[in-house]
This record gives C-alpha cells, sequence and structure tokens, in this order.
C-alpha cells in the first residue's frame, strides 16, 4: 500500500519521502494525491499518466517511492518498473496499484522490482503506512497474497533442499531467515527467539545484504525456490 507538474501542496519540494504517482485516470490521480499529500512527511513531486512516462519523470525528477499501475495505455508498469530498475542510479521503490488481487502482471511486477502491491480499493490509512513501510526497505504483500506468490513459484521448486544457499549467514541469522521466509513480522521474530526489535532488525538487514536481495518479498521467493520453506 503523482501531480502534473507541481506538487500541490505548500510543503517545501524535497521534504519527507518524496513520491511518484502513475496511473491513466486522472480522477484517481487526484484522490490518491490528496490524501498523500495531507500528510507532513509525504510529498508528491509527480504524477504520469503512463509507464513511458513514468520512466522519464524517474530520470529527471528521482522521487524515494512510486505508486504504479500496471495496466495503462502505451507502455504498462511491468516494463516501467523494469525500465527504471535497470537504469543507473538509485531506483525509487515501487508499490503495485490494481483493480485485481495477485495476478500474472502483479508476479512479473514483483519479479521486476516492486516491493509490494496494494488494491486500489484499500483504505487510505493503509496506503500511507504501505508508503512508509516501503520506504524504510520492508515490504507490503498480505499473508494470504504471500501464500500465492509462493504457489506462483511452485514449478521452480528443487527437488531438494539447498542449505548451501545460505553458508554466508550466521547460525543464528539462519534462525530469523527461516522466521522471516515463513512470515513472521520482527515483533513475532523478537518474541519468538527472545531478541529486541531492533536486533531483529539489524539481523534482517543483514541476512538480505548477504543474499543480495531487495526485500521480504525476495526472501520469501528465495527461501521457496531453493526448497527451503514449506
Amino acid at each position: 500500500m503523482t501531480l502534473e507538474n507541481q506538487t500541490g501542496t505548500s510543503e517545501p519540494a524535497g521534504t519527507g519521502i518524496r513520491i511518484g504517482l502513475t496511473d491513466d485516470q486522472p480522477l484517481f490521480r487526484a484522490g490518491i494525491a490528496m490524501v498523500v499529500n495531507s500528510q507532513p512527511d509525504l510529498t508528491v513531486v509527480w504524477q504520469a499518466s503512463d509507464g513511458a512516462e513514468a520512466v522519464a519523470r524517474c530520470a529527471a525528477e528521482p522521487v524515494d517511492v512510486v505508486l504504479m499501475d500496471l495496466e495503462m495505455p502505451r507502455m504498462g508498469g511491468v516494463e516501467a518498473i523494469t525500465r527504471v530498475m535497470a537504469a543507473d542510479g538509485h531506483p525509487p521503490r515501487f508499490i503495485v496499484l490494481t483493480t485485481f488481487d495477485l495476478d500474472d502482471k502483479t508476479f512479473q511486477a514483483v519479479n521486476a522490482g516492486a516491493s509490494g502491491f496494494l488494491l486500489k480499493t484499500t483504505d487510505p490509512e493503509f496506503l500511507l503506512a504501505a508508503i512508509r513501510t516501503v520506504h524504510s526497505g520492508s515490504a507490503v504483500l498480505a499473508p494470504s497474497a504471500t501464500a500465492n506468490l509462493v504457489r506462483r513459484f511452485a514449478g521452480h521448486r528443487p527437488a531438494n533442499p539447498a542449505d548451501d544457499v545460505l553458508h554466508a549467514l550466521t547460525a543464528r541469522e539462519r534462525d530469523l531467515f527461516a522466521a522471516v521466509a515463513a512470515g513472521l513480522s520482527n515483533a513475532e521474530i523478537a518474541a519468538q527467539l527472545h531478541l529486541s526489535d531492533a536486533t531483529v532488525k539489524t539481523h534482517v538487514s543483514r541476512i538480505l545484504s548477504k543474499l543480495e536481495l531487495r526485500d521480504r518479498v525476495q526472501l520469501v521467493i528465495f527461501a521457496y525456490q531453493n526448497g527451503l520453506s514449506s
């Protein structure tokens, strides 16, 4: 769980989390921009009506998070995410906005680099929380969606677990890896392993770095593809 050539807010550009919004429906964009710009730490920097425009905007006016529709004329969201992620520099994090629950294009978007997805019917409060969550480096994916995502990659599951892919992790990090792969939150992991939330967050960040994974969504996919998650 962004405004034609202007922010549409009195907050100075560059303050807080900078956001781009891509959707081919002007009224939908206006509504999302109004919700986002109501927050003191969030600023809509630009809006784009299709993927091609979003790619150009990302290059010209870098932002932290892009809310991206998938079905648009000229260029859809999956291709736009792929192009931006392939460009040099530090790409933004992407949240997919879709009318439908998980489908093939959503999976493609996750593979391309999206850090989560939200239905367009999502409550405004959840959208705002999702933006902050993704900006902090985590992923936004409902538990039911995680299960569907795992099933999507069933065909790539190996016959035998590949424990050696975790050779770079310490014993403690392997315990945390298993907990994250099982879908547990930082708070749940902290309670289970008797650690502080801050310690869990540090360990998870280190695990992602060692395995060269972008976020928890990629970790779940990685675990399943290597036979390390049931």
